[in-house]
């Protein structure tokens, strides 16, 4: 395969012919899903042999001029639009892709750094991260500051060239096998607590940065809380200037329940394809003709449209150039209040063996992966109740709620 999506010669990008060529790529490098298939690396940890088989095919993806379709040119992207993304990821949807563990990278990471970072920044870092030979991760929760970002109590010190950083953060997926990360931290206590952060990029296997895992109830270990000891930070690795973090995080934040609850992976976007496993199920106990089965499976399915199309009006309006706003959080909310609802359909159709099966049932145990795993899904890229509030003030007008500290210098708030 060339190198570049062919152009027609009033310089757009054909888009039949774009089709095409991914179409091909994908039976050339990717392999078709096979029915009720979870995506690989969804409910564990990545090994060293999926971190590898992701970076074969995300470096194939590259070379073949078909990754980072809508970064720009000058740092390794293909400068499209983002109906090209929609094309690829249509296109994309009856395979199985290795490359989640790329999906904070390109959603959130790098499109920060190509929002906010210098030209320096986004040459150094923006083609290796679409060619996949670095890995990135996002360091914003701690054990005090999970849902009031805000409120982070790690510190960065400006000490000549360099930044020294301290602190913990918490809930950091990937951080075990990340190559880079763009952290918060608080480089002025003495203004409100939203004016004194300052967002850096942080290598991940730098002296004083330590990684734990931390085991989850669904039995994977995809988070971990990460140690910041004295870890120094380039002056010139600062995303915006000093006080400016949290401006530059909610341009992640936004990036983020975009790509959450808007369906950015390739995979499993046909809205039937999540509740193939729960018909095959139904269909395994003989419950296919049960009304009430029948009526949940109907049910869920709209569920799965109405985000579908949330999702689509959402892709839309990034392909015609506008920021990811409060739709976001629509669709973020929706999607983690249909994974519960997933969850007990699943359940109420394995019936008992969703508590107790065979060890050759290869299905059933799906369904409790899902009880286990769906409480997380309301959390991460915050909570139900975030995106509620968020719904609350920016689309219907609502008052906000009190927020006596926000004027107060965050060093007084430490110390009352």
């Amino acid at each position: 395969m060339t190198s570049a999506v062919t152009t027609r010669q009033d310089g757009f990008v054909d888009e039949d012919d774009f089709r095409i060529r991914v179409r091909a790529f994908l039976e050339e490098h990717a392999r078709r899903n096979r029915r009720g298939e979870e995506s690989e690396g969804a409910m564990g940890s990545a090994d060293q042999s999926l971190l590898e088989r992701a970076h074969v095919y995300q470096a194939a993806l590259f070379d073949a001029g078909l990754a980072g379709l809508t970064w720009p040119k000058e740092y390794g992207g293909q400068g499209l639009a983002g109906r090209y993304q929609t094309i690829f990821n249509e296109e994309a949807t009856d395979f199985h892709t290795p490359s989640f563990i790329y999906t904070i990278g390109f959603g959130m990471c790098i499109p920060t750094v190509l929002a906010h970072g210098s030209e320096d920044l986004k040459q150094r870092y923006v083609r290796p991260g679409a060619r996949g030979d670095e890995v990135w991760c996002q360091l914003f929760s701690e054990p005090a500051a999970g849902s009031d970002v805000a409120s982070l109590r790690s510190t960065a010190v400006r000490d000549g060239d360099e930044w020294v950083l301290n602190g913990q953060k918490v809930w950091t997926s990937g951080a075990h096998y990340c190559d880079y990360g763009i952290v918060l931290a608080r480089t002025n206590p003495d203004v409100p607590k939203h004016k004194g952060l300052s967002m850096f990029i942080v290598d991940m296997r730098a002296p004083g940065v330590t990684i734990r895992p931390l085991r989850q109830m669904n039995g994977a270990a995809n988070f971990n809380e990460v140690f910041f000891d004295g870890v120094r930070l380039r002056a010139d690795h600062i995303l915006g200037e000093p006080g400016e973090g949290w401006r530059v995080a909610l341009t992640t934040l936004m990036n983020e329940r975009v790509a959450i609850g808007a369906g950015q992976s390739t995979e499993k976007t046909t809205p039937l394809t999540p509740i193939a496993m729960h018909l095959e199920t139904a269909r395994s106990r003989g419950l296919t003709s049960d009304p009430l089965v029948r009526q949940d499976l109907a049910d869920l399915l709209i569920r799965y449209w109405v985000l579908d199309m949330v999702g689509l009006r959402i892709r839309g309006a990034v392909a015609a150039g506008r920021v990811p706003g409060p739709e976001g959080s629509v669709a973020k909310l929706i999607g983690a209040l249909l994974a519960k609802r997933s969850a007990e359909v699943a359940c109420r159709v394995a019936g008992v063996s969703a508590t107790a099966w065979s060890e050759t049932d290869e299905k059933v145990p799906a369904a409790t992966q899902m009880v286990l795993s769906a409480p997380g899904i309301g959390i991460a890229g915050g909570t139900n109740e975030v995106m509620r509030n968020i719904l609350g003030e920016r689309v219907l007008g609502l008052p906000k709620e009190p927020q006596v500290d926000r004027d107060i210098p965050f060093r007084d708030l430490l110390s009352s």
